[in-house]
């Protein structure tokens, strides 16, 4: 049970800082799509359905690729 509150605590702070990288971000686009497919796996892990540890890891990947591509960018 504690892990599957921290799971999703993780997944509420990845999906927060990925709906804050700017507009005008070309990283903008690729986290508005993460950001679709991690509401979906939250809303499943909420309901009790099962969800794919592979996909799950692969999108919170995706999701710290992207915020660090982000940030790079934004400090160059």
């Amino acid at each position: 049970m504690e892990n599957t509150k921290i799971q999703n605590q993780l997944l509420e702070m990845l999906l927060a800082r990925l709906e804050r990288i700017s507009a005008d971000s070309y990283w903008a686009h690729r986290a508005s799509g993460v950001r679709g497919a991690l509401l979906r796996v939250l809303e499943k892990l909420e309901n009790g359905r099962p969800v794919s540890g592979s996909e799950l890891k692969r999108l919170v990947d995706l999701g710290f690729r992207i915020l660090e591509n982000a940030t790079m960018e934004k400090y160059k």
